[in-house]
């Protein structure tokens, strides 16, 4: 099993794991809350600070529905676009995180979110679960040249195998992760761990969107994780799209102390103490088979999470179709998923057998 990664010069194995706080968009494009949210948790025990660069063009289209928040519903495209801040913000908050000795971490959803953040030289980039299949961000990603934290939620092997071979040659670490919100903590087989190192030869760590603060990260270093990922807010009761899954800083604490706790012990002592103040039952449920699938939590948003070829505008029929008539976006709430992005040069020059509705996936019986 290959269990270390290294990141700039710094080596992270499972008795020394890299400790991400995942911000999310949780800072409201406001700097002072960014900075508030980086002090806290380096305070907690994090290692990295973790944002997101979002354009809500590279993610979704107009159409794909709504989104129930504390104020009412509203396009969950229109929440993206509120997401939006300058380049110079991520500066600000790289500068910050730095000076509190954190690494600073950041995923992109397309082409320019990844110049961006490459123009601020991060030396590391995070892939997440829905852009496991995005193929040209991928290869964008790939030609920086910079290791590679790549989420497997919501994916099979192949998915895995098919975004590896797009990043041959760069150091990437796979993070198992459920793509539910909240993930239940029995969903979360993490034996698939060592499958998933074993068969691809890569470290690995786990993104985790369970409740509880120490089962999955505890647990996960038992079984050979170098680098677990929780979301982090200052409060559940904060705006954030993410905040009401995320660990304020007591939990995240506690999060952290299970982790060293786990760090210090053997995996059957960790796996013992854990069986034995919450059930030993409960820890096998978490341990699982091993086995790569999608858990029962995450398996209606395959496809749907993912990205596909989706139509920008509408597409008559009999209409030839170019690059700037689609795009590869995730499909989300109401719209149908399209085709795989494997097959987007082969459908561009086509003409569209059927009348394509703005936003919807592109399939076969439609070229």
């Amino acid at each position: 099993m290959n269990n270390s990664f290294t990141i700039h010069t710094t080596t992270y194995t499972p008795q020394e794991p890299l400790i991400i706080a995942e911000l999310g968009t949780g800072h409201a494009a406001d700097p002072v809350k960014a900075k508030e949210l980086i002090d806290a948790a380096f305070e907690s025990g994090a290692g990295c600070i973790k944002t997101q660069i979002v354009y809500a063009d590279e993610i979704l289209h107009p159409k794909t529905g709504e989104v129930n928040l504390p104020g009412g519903k509203i396009r969950l495209y229109d929440r993206f676009k509120q997401l939006e801040v300058k380049p110079e913000f991520f500066a600000l908050m790289k500068e910050h995180t730095q000076a509190r000795g954190m690494l600073f971490l950041a995923t992109p959803f397309g082409a320019r979110s990844a110049q961006e953040l490459q123009a601020l030289k991060p030396g590391v980039f995070k892939v997440a679960s829905p852009e496991l299949n995005h193929r040209t961000l991928l290869q964008q990603i790939a030609s920086y040249r910079s290791p590679v934290l790549l989420s497997t939620g919501v994916s099979r092997l192949g998915d895995i195998e098919n975004a590896l071979d797009l990043l041959l040659g760069l150091p990437v670490c796979l993070f198992h992760c459920v793509t539910a919100y909240p993930a239940p903590e029995s969903d979360y087989n993490l034996r698939v761990l060592e499958s998933l190192s074993y068969i691809f030869g890569r470290p690995v760590g786990v993104s985790d969107h369970s409740l509880d603060p120490e089962l999955i990260p505890a647990l996960s270093i038992a079984v050979g994780a170098v680098a677990v990922e929780k979301h982090f807010c200052l409060s559940r009761k904060d705006s954030g799209l993410d905040d009401p899954i995320a660990l304020a800083p007591e939990l995240f604490s506690r999060m952290v102390k299970a982790i060293r706790r786990a760090g210090i012990q053997s995996p059957q002592e960790t796996i013992a103490a854990i069986a034995k103040e919450r059930g030993a039952d409960v820890v096998q449920d978490i341990l699982g088979n091993g086995v790569k699938q999608l858990a029962s939590s995450e398996a209606t948003n395959y496809r749907r999470t993912n990205r596909s070829i989706h139509a920008l505008r509408d597409i008559e029929a009999g209409e030839i179709i170019t690059a700037c008539m689609i795009a590869t976006l995730r499909t989300e709430k109401i719209l149908r998923p399209g085709l795989d992005p494997v097959w987007e040069l082969d459908i561009i020059g086509r003409p569209a057998r059927n009348f394509i509705p703005a936003g919807e996936g592109i399939r076969f019986e439609d070229i």
